[in-house]
């Protein structure tokens, strides 16, 4: 397994052609946007060689029997997926951001199953071919960036019916040695740090959609792939210098435009090929596994934010004013109950047909469905807690200056014999959290991120049996016969 510093020195050594800010980035493991980011995935490598942590962060490979980071690792019981979502919250805790490596994680879950029950059905070989893959990732250690998220262009339009056909992924040709494929996949997170691109699919797809069913892996650093960096509320921060203004000054997230144009996929990095049929499988699988994510990840997240929320309290003498102390406890209780709904479709897994754990999906799709709502609600509570000095204060510069600082310092101050500066810097991780840079991961990709809410409804209606309740409340009110009549 690697090292946090041989994972960073990797990832320099990548030719990556990316974009940020209006300028092509000459190496993106220095610039200022970015460096945040890979250190928070660094924290996946610097924790899995810390023996305290050996048993969440590293597991035991079913292909070789070695000692594995758990983010190559394919589940191999309901205990694994437990562990799964203990990781992320720690790593949570450890970063208050995303660690962006999750997505790779529940992308070889789904795609390892998937593969399987594609080669039952169809006779191909995807399985074997996926095993090698994931057999490279293992032993070397290597991040996946699992990219699902086409641009879509008209909603209302299937992919086979849009005015341009790029805006869903697709094959534009068939060679004797591998495909070419041109599209393009947005809000990858993790993409300007990762060793490997794992392309899926992004719905179910139709018999005229084959061109679209479509899952392949490539480096980050094919010919032909585009990197284009989103930007984040506050981001500039990261380049003014200084520490307190940022939030969070070591880690952050990531997220890129990422576009083929015309790359080559040799065969053996093939997993579906218009098997479009299996199409919906393997978007449903990622989703839950996905989903299964957020009951980790936000929830370390949130542990953060109401610790920084505590220590403000205590900064400003509240921490002792009854209302205060309920806010905390309302703050505590959203925030475990996520993780309750993480750990129960974990521990009610079940193996799929080649033996990799899925979650169960109902419980999955309901864990995220309160991921959409109880962040926010954290969120405004912390923010009622800190006050209206987290938006209002003054720069680091000025705090700096020494023309003002003696101000800030004497009309800043908190409770007696604390540094000002503490008080400022638990303000500025709020509101990094809650409305700056890593609100991106905090807030809005609880909403979005492993789909809308929406997509969690249609998944509950769908796996909920709702019949089966009906029959419930029909025997007990003695109408089932009734009804016959």
């Amino acid at each position: 397994m690697k090292t946090a510093q041989e994972y960073i020195d990797s990832i320099k050594k990548l030719k990556l052609n990316a974009y940020a800010m209006g300028k092509k980035i000459d190496c993106p493991a220095e610039h200022p946007l970015i460096r945040p980011s890979l250190n928070a995935a660094a924290m996946t490598y610097e924790l899995a060689q810390d023996p305290q942590y050996q048993d969440l962060m590293t597991a035991v490979s079913h292909l070789t029997g070695k000692r594995i980071n758990r983010f190559t690792h394919l589940h191999q019981s309901t205990d694994d997926l437990v562990k799964k979502v203990k990781m992320q919250r720690l790593l949570g805790q450890k970063t208050g951001t995303c660690f962006q490596r999750c997505v790779g994680m529940d992308a070889i879950n789904a795609l390892g199953s998937t593969t399987f029950e594609i080669d039952k059905a169809m006779g191909t070989n995807y399985h074997e071919r996926f095993n090698k893959f994931l057999l490279h990732l293992q032993e070397n250690d290597l991040m996946c960036d699992g990219a699902m998220t086409d641009p879509k262009g008209d909603r209302g339009k299937r992919p086979s019916e849009q005015e341009d056909p790029d805006v869903f992924l697709h094959v534009v040709e068939k060679k004797a040695d591998g495909i070419i494929v041109r599209g393009a996949k947005c809000h990858q997170t993790g993409a300007l740090n990762s060793h490997e691109i794992l392309v899926m699919p992004t719905m179910a797809m139709r018999q005229e959609d084959a061109d679209y069913a479509v899952s392949f892996a490539v480096p980050t650093d094919t010919p032909g792939i585009t990197y284009i960096l989103g930007r984040q509320a506050s981001d500039t921060r990261k380049m003014e210098g200084g520490s307190i203004d940022v939030g969070n000054a070591r880690f952050g997230g990531q997220e890129c435009l990422v576009v083929f144009d015309n790359v080559f996929v040799p065969w053996e990095r093939v997993f579906m090929y218009k098997e479009y049929k299996f199409a919906g499988m393997l978007v449903e699988r990622f989703a839950g596994y996905h989903r299964q994510s957020y009951g980790g990840c936000k929830v370390g997240v949130g542990d953060v934010l109401i610790g920084a929320v505590a220590n403000l309290a205590d900064y400003q003498g509240v921490a002792n004013a009854s209302h205060i102390k309920d806010k905390i406890v309302e703050m505590i209780h959203l925030n475990e109950t996520l993780h309750a709904c993480g750990l129960a479709c974990s521990t009610e897994g079940k193996p799929t047909a080649s033996g990799t754990y899925l979650i169960d999906l109902l419980m999955a799709n309901v864990c995220k469905l309160n991921v959409t709502r109880f962040p926010y609600e954290i969120a405004r509570i912390a923010e009622d807690i800190a006050g209206g000095l987290m938006v209002t204060l003054p720069s680091e510069h000025d705090y700096r200056n020494p023309e003002t600082a003696h101000y800030i310092e004497k009309y800043l101050r908190g409770i007696s014999g604390l540094a000002t500066e503490c008080r400022l810097r638990m303000l500025r991780l709020v509101e990094n959290i809650t409305i700056g840079a890593a609100a991106v991961a905090y807030r809005t990709e609880s909403m979005h991120g492993a789909g809308p809410p929406q997509a969690m409804r249609v998944m509950i209606a769908r796996q909920a049996n709702l019949d089966e309740k009906k029959q419930f409340a029909k025997d007990l009110a003695g109408v089932t016969d009734l009804e016959k009549k």
